[in-house]
């Protein structure tokens, strides 16, 4: 766990001005917070809303301050996948899956977190409906077709249906759809599963007229600039990810993809800067991008983040906490639970929650994202600084606020690394170390994977 708590150095020196505002109206409470995934059916012993519920008051001491449940809703039979199918094959917009609960243990779910101070937004599937969604038969017209009138399934997903936004009476009942669960269960928003294959003037008409009921946080299931102009208040960091993926694989870390005959070029630290600056020029002023280190789609399809990132874990786990963007964290990932959870079953292992290493590791990052207004994602006054190093592996930067800032340096690489600045040094006078509360020394040099945060006193 030591490797998991250590401190930083560098890349490339540039000083990037944050985004004075955010693109579309974002709720006060996003500012600093982090979002957790819960896994339903695969994360308690009871596998429902009753057994999550009782674990908000642990999620809440974690420090996180959005619930994002995965599909609530009843899930199709026919053309099913597995024995439970998937959360994604949605047979009723308006419904409960009885394998979660009822209405009423939603409702009661939403109103205790609330009580907690924790909002809760919904995994809604916006592009597709399950092969047997009532919509199938009572409006077939909803639907897009073949050149035959088939309809159609998207990709390899056999057992759901597209559906067709040219149809004004496809985005009634969708709005609708969507309205229904901020107004009847006081829900704060959605994470809207691939969201870039929705046409993006459907998201830019139904977001304000839910924001238009409550401020509603909203993330895209994508990684496409014009859904951040006038729609969502943040995307996946799906680049930033692979990123990550590519660096852990050149170090020879990334046992998944030696396991699965992966291959990518070879990349270094300095590619997380690259990334930034593509970013900044792509995306309208304000963008939020959301970070990770795992998710239910990486998990279960791509290997646990310590299949991925190995002895980097820490590495990139502090990165994905104090990069711009919002952290997420995903069901186990508190305590280290190396397991890829099934997807279409139910999994006979559920994670043990007893607090340990990553535990404390996770409330330390979760409390500094919450604690220190240089990751504030609406910080106009904002400013990040990239150090450049004599290393490609060293990534270095500082984010600053008024009165506050947080410096990284980080070894993403396998060797110790000497810390040499040709340029400009980040300044740590008055600074303490994050993780052991010391006084901010600046060392000689970084030890593999070695990561120091120094934040201001």
């Amino acid at each position: 766990m030591k490797s998991l708590r250590k401190i930083i150095a560098g890349a490339l020196f540039a000083a990037l001005v944050l985004p004075a505002a955010a693109a579309v109206p974002a709720p006060d409470w996003m500012s600093n917070a982090v979002i957790y995934e819960a896994n339903l059916r695969q994360g308690t012993t009871e596998r429902n809303l009753k057994g999550l519920q009782k674990e908000l008051p642990r999620l809440k001491d974690l420090g996180v301050d959005i619930i994002w449940l995965m599909p609530i809703h009843p899930i199709s039979e026919k053309n099913r996948k597995g024995e439970l199918g998937s959360y994604y094959a949605v047979q009723d917009y308006k419904a409960v899956n009885p394998e979660f609960g009822t209405f009423e243990d939603l409702k009661e779910f939403v109103s205790t977190a609330h009580g907690l101070g924790l909002k809760v937004i919904l995994d809604e599937v916006c592009n597709h409906t399950g092969a047997d969604n009532a919509w199938v038969t009572e409006h077939p017209e909803y639907y897009a077709k073949d050149a035959d009138g088939n309809m159609i399934s998207p990709f390899d997903w056999t057992d759901v249906y597209k559906l067709d936004y040219t149809n004004p009476g496809t985005r009634a009942a969708m709005t609708d759809a969507l309205k229904f669960w901020i107004e009847e269960a006081d829900i704060d928003g959605y994470r809207c599963d691939v969201a870039m294959e929705v046409p993006v003037d459907y998201w830019e008409e139904v977001i304000p007229q839910l924001r238009a009921i409550k401020p509603v946080f909203m993330l895209a299931e994508a990684s496409e600039p014009a859904l951040m102009v006038n729609a969502f208040n943040a995307d996946y960091a799906w680049p930033m990810k692979d990123v990550f993926n590519a660096i852990a694989f050149t170090q020879g870390v990334n046992e998944y993809a030696k396991r699965e005959g992966k291959t990518y070029e070879p990349t270094y630290a300095t590619a997380i800067f690259d990334l930034l600056k593509r970013q900044e020029k792509e995306y309208p002023a304000g963008a939020i991008h959301m970070n990770m280190v795992t998710n239910h789609d990486l998990n279960s399809w791509e290997g646990t983040e310590m299949e991925r990132y190995g002895a980097g874990l820490g590495t990139f786990a502090i990165l994905s906490y104090t990069l711009p963007g919002m952290p997420m964290m995903y069901t186990g990932q508190e305590v280290g639970f190396n397991h890829p959870f099934e997807f279409f079953v139910q999994d006979p292992v559920t994670p043990d929650y007893t607090s340990n290493d990553f535990t404390t590791f996770y409330e330390m990052l979760n409390a500094l994202k919450a604690t220190h207004q240089a990751l504030n994602v609406n910080n106009p006054e904002g400013e990040m600084v990239q150090y450049t190093t004599i290393s490609p592996n060293v990534a270095a930067f500082s984010r600053t606020a008024p009165g506050d800032v947080v410096t990284v340096m980080a070894n993403l690489g396998n060797e110790p690394v000497q810390l040499t600045f040709p340029d400009l040094a980040p300044n740590l006078d008055g600074m303490i170390n994050y993780f052991t509360g010391g006084p901010a020394e600046m060392p000689d040099y970084l030890q593999p994977w070695q990561t120091l945060v120094f934040v201001t006193q």
